[in-house]
């Protein structure tokens, strides 16, 4: 048995900070089954009973410790369609690695690291699912080809109805495309994934914005039921007086920029440019903040993050906040924006209040509260604002009958139904913003409620 867990290989962090490529290098063969052998395989699976989509993670690591990388892949492949994409950035430290018994006592087992290792090595050897699929009449739409929609679409295809995504933006993959960088998520291996998808059959129409270039009453009346996974692609902002400035971004269309279309490689390699000032502040502590203060970094810029509580209620991964830290991006706690100075038109600085943690709000999280007389002004040329997201404002607008809540997000019953019956709505559509692997599971379910729909 092999005490400590195997570390992963990375790029070296002088060398990194000067690229996008990704910063883990994966395991070996040699060195998965070094850590797939720690496993306890336990009687009672408690990893498993904290996965969203119930991956069978005793069995497919055992199978990795034995060298059955092939039979792993389609264990994995049995409850998720993007296993190279999930074991990258699903927050395992807070869901299965995070009940692993062994993490009583030592490092829990890797069990991202082994998940990615296996989707790559069936990329690597052309390996792909035994699928039988008795076809269907029935015909539904996916709105949207983020985490959510990948999942729904690859499920109900394997119930055999006729699946069609539709998806705005001229690449498919949602945030997978847009939001999480190179670094963190090689693009080749979302452009992989995603092909497998259509191996299978889905039908997936780019360049399509529903309510605009189609009509949400003609997807009704084309299709038996439909599946809406359109995320959380619009910004929150703070509101701040100068957020209007040149210079200031949120993290959406920074990200946006720099993922999608490649603003990094300006002008040889992408037509879209990017501004990034010598001295950025980044304001925010989640995964999308750490994204976007790594990317800044990236750039050359001298790189900061502001956020109102401490480090210990900052929600980002610890292996991104690490990361980041190691690259030398600068962490402020406890300092919260209050507004945004010009110079020439453009931000020139940021004023701040200091804070203080007062008791603990409906999250658990201590309450930043407010120091009196203790404003300050930080010079920064560069802004971005990454303190969440809300649903896509404009498919809800035009989508004449759904019911939202009070958030912003499509209204949904425990099955996941709309308020029109054979409409069904996941993911950040839902949440506002959640997790990768959340969102596969969201799909999962929602793809069964759809069969279940369509046979009764």
């Amino acid at each position: 048995m092999v005490k400590e867990r195997v570390p992963m290989r990375e790029q070296p962090v002088e060398v990194r900070v000067k690229n996008f490529d990704e910063v883990p290098l994966g395991y070996s063969e040699e060195e998965a089954i070094a850590e797939a052998s720690r496993c306890l395989q336990c009687a009672n699976y408690p990893c498993v009973k904290r996965c969203p989509v119930n991956i069978e993670i005793p069995k497919f690591v055992k199978q990795v410790a034995e060298g059955k990388f092939r039979e792993a892949y389609y264990t994995l492949k049995e409850n998720n369609p993007i296993p190279s994409i999930a074991g990258r950035v699903c927050p395992q430290e807070s869901q299965c690695e995070g009940e692993c018994t062994l993490g009583k006592v030592n490092q829990p087992i890797n069990i991202g690291k082994l998940e990615a290792f296996v989707g790559d090595w069936a990329i690597d050897n052309n390996i792909r699912e035994p699928i039988n699929i008795v076809e269907k009449s029935e015909k539904v739409a996916v709105i949207g080809s983020g985490p959510t929609g990948i999942s729904c679409a690859a499920d109900l295809r394997k119930f055999g109805y006729k699946v069609t995504m539709f998806e705005a933006l001229h690449k498919a993959g949602g945030v997978l495309q847009y939001g999480i960088p190179e670094f963190r998520l090689p693009k080749r291996i979302v452009n992989i994934e995603l092909g497998f998808l259509e191996e299978l059959g889905v039908e997936i129409q780019l360049n399509t914005i529903i309510g605009q270039h189609i009509s949400f009453d003609e997807i009704l009346n084309d299709f038996d039921a439909i599946y809406v996974g359109t995320g959380a692609g619009a910004p929150r902002f703070m509101n701040l007086a100068g957020e209007q400035l040149n210079g200031v971004y949120s993290a959406n269309e920074f990200l946006i920029r720099t993922n999608l279309m490649k603003a990094y490689k300006f002008p040889e390699g992408s037509d879209t440019p990017i501004l990034v000032g010598d001295r950025v502040a980044v304001i925010g502590a989640g995964n999308v903040a750490m994204d976007a203060a790594r990317s800044a970094l990236r750039y050359g810029a001298d790189t900061h993050i502001i956020y109102r509580r401490t480090r210990n209620e900052a929600p980002a991964r610890h292996e991104e906040f690490e990361h980041a830290l190691q690259e030398g991006v600068i962490f402020h706690e406890l300092q919260n924006p209050l507004r945004l100075n010009a110079r020439a038109g453009w931000v020139d600085s940021i004023t701040s209040t200091r804070m203080e943690l007062g008791d603990p709000d409906e999250d658990g999280r201590r309450r930043p509260v407010p120091i009196e007389n203790s404003d300050f002004t930080e010079k920064y040329d560069t802004v971005i604002e990454a303190i969440g997201t809300l649903p896509n404002r404009l498919f809800l607008e035009r989508a004449e009958g759904l019911m939202v809540n009070k958030w912003g997000g499509i209204q949904v019953n425990e099955k996941l139904q709309t308020s029109i019956d054979k409409v069904f709505a996941g993911g950040d559509s839902i949440s506002g913003g959640a997790t990768v692997i959340q969102a596969l599971g969201e799909g999962r379910i929602a793809a069964k409620n759809i069969h279940d729909y369509l046979s009764a």
